[in-house]
């Protein structure tokens, strides 16, 4: 399992939080995610056999946000 953080644009409620977690969630090969509205990232621990980071980027995207390294 690989954890990374990843920066997000575009948040402004818990909303937007529940929507990202629940986005990220459901990619296969993610195991656990947290977003922070305060913090303004997401931290998403995967499965590197199953997932890409850039699956993982295109999953923010999908979402509504922008995902930054």
């Amino acid at each position: 399992m690989k954890k990374i953080v990843l920066g997000i644009e575009g948040m402004h409620c818990e909303g937007c939080v529940k929507r990202l977690t629940n986005v990220l969630s459901e990619l296969d090969g993610v195991s656990n995610v947290k977003v922070s509205l305060e913090n303004k990232n997401a931290e998403v621990e995967y499965d590197e056999d199953k997932l890409e980071l850039d699956d993982i980027k295109q999953g923010v995207s999908d979402a509504g946000f922008e995902a930054v390294d």
